[in-house]
């Protein structure tokens, strides 16, 4: 059983499909997001990391939004990202981008 198909049981058992559209779950995502952010707040990167337990719930909580959202709207997740990738390395090109942080705007 893949990631999907567990959330999707998950779901299913408690009868929470209704409560999931895909506003709802846009809305998740970032809510679950800020919490995950607040792990950071008024903490160097380096003190955040050391919380593991609440990033992975944090993270985790995030992904399986992100899925069911994905997942509601008939997005394959490896392709989505598959053709993001190529958009983003059209944008980065490797040879203007290598060890810059600037936005692709700005290479």
């Amino acid at each position: 059983m893949n990631a999907m198909d567990k959330i999707n049981q998950f779901r299913d058992e408690r009868d929470w499909r209704q409560f999931h559209n895909e506003k709802d779950l846009a809305l998740s995502i970032s809510l679950e997001a800020a919490e995950l952010l607040e792990l950071f707040q008024w903490k160097t990167a380096e003190e955040a990391v050391k919380q593991q337990e609440r990033l992975k719930e944090e993270l985790a909580d995030v992904l399986i939004y992100a899925y069911m959202l994905a997942d509601n709207l008939d997005f394959d997740i490896e392709q989505i990202i598959a053709e993001k990738l190529v958009k983003n390395a059209e944008k980065y090109p490797v040879e203007k981008s290598r060890s810059s942080h600037q936005k692709y705007t700005e290479l």
